[in-house]
């Protein structure tokens, strides 16, 4: 089988534990180091590379589970050797991604969100399918309680409950975006709900799977445990990236000033905004952002193969 992919650019496994991701303040971080730099020292989103055309000539090693004759997508509970971080020339294909306008309101940001899932889909599934993985889209609610159930327990919204994904179903409460502080910033809210499908394509690929076994057998609270779900979350990260550089000036609705607002927020995203221990520095929140904003290759996400350092 030839596969051409075209390049530029919380979960929770059925042990029932999810993740959330926080829209907060903080001191700017320091850069990726495959941007260039202003002369005022702030960083420069750069604009990604162009687009190459890579031909397979062998289908990539997928998870096939043999029933009978026939072949079927299953999950590979890998982490660092898992097959779709392995071929350096592979990233997702540019397309363009229609959107509405942002309104920040309840029904304007389902509308947003609701469209934006559509354009991730068709982004991550011929990706995964051609590793013959499986693919389900995620389920979207939007909460309006105060609170809200999940297959993961009871999650009470806040400013630091942006989103929540749990086995497939990712929740967006509307008082989590702190709208009234971002306002109109689309790219903004991309991002993180880029971020979080992100956590969905790990489900499904088998990273999370294998990922939350190693935390479990740390200790959550662990000093292993917390770098394994680093990791975990700074892959996301690089997922969303890859998405937002794969489609920023594809004539859709990713504009080059939603990919610069993107770029710059990462900076104020990370554990020392929120001060656990288990997302990773601002620093590094926003280099694996950028990195998989860059050059859009999947080999640059494989956070589960980087040194501690650049997962602290």
């Amino acid at each position: 089988m030839l596969l051409v992919l075209v390049l530029v650019l919380v979960y929770v496994v059925a042990t029932g534990t999810g993740s959330r991701d926080t829209p907060v303040d903080s001191a700017a971080s320091s850069p990726a180091p495959t941007p260039t730099s202003a002369s005022s020292g702030e960083v420069t989103p750069t604009t990604t590379r162009s687009p190459t055309d890579v031909s397979l000539s062998t289908p990539p090693a997928g998870g096939a589970a043999t029933t009978g004759q026939a072949s079927q997508p299953a999950k590979i509970l890998k982490l660092a050797d898992h097959p779709i971080l392995q071929d350096p020339n592979a990233g997702l294909a540019n397309r363009a991604c229609p959107l509405p306008g942002w309104q920040s309101t309840p029904e304007g940001a389902k509308a947003f969100f609701t469209a934006a899932r559509q354009c991730l889909d068709a982004a991550w599934e011929p990706f995964l399918r051609a590793y013959n993985l499986p693919f389900t889209p995620p389920r979207l609610h939007f909460p309006a309680a105060a609170s809200f159930d999940t297959q993961c327990g009871k999650i009470n919204v806040s400013i630091s409950t942006a989103a929540y994904y749990c086995e497939g179903d990712l929740y967006l409460p509307y008082d989590g975006l702190q709208t009234e502080q971002y306002g109109n910033a689309p790219g903004v809210y991309l991002a993180l709900f880029a971020h979080e499908y992100g956590h969905h394509v790990q489900e499904l690929a088998g990273i999370m799977d294998a990922a939350w076994e190693r935390i479990y057998a740390e200790g959550q609270d662990s000093p292993a445990g917390q770098e394994m779900s680093r990791r975990k979350e700074l892959q996301a990260q690089c997922f969303s990236g890859m998405f937002l550089g794969a489609h920023v000036d594809q004539g859709g609705s990713i504009t080059r000033a939603m990919y610069d607002a993107a770029w710059y927020d990462q900076e104020t995203r990370g554990d020392d905004t929120s001060g656990t221990h288990d997302h990773g520095s601002n620093a590094n929140y926003a280099k694996w952002w950028r990195a998989g904003a860059y050059d859009n290759r999947i080999v640059d996400c494989n956070t589960f193969a980087a040194p501690s350092g650049d997962v602290a």
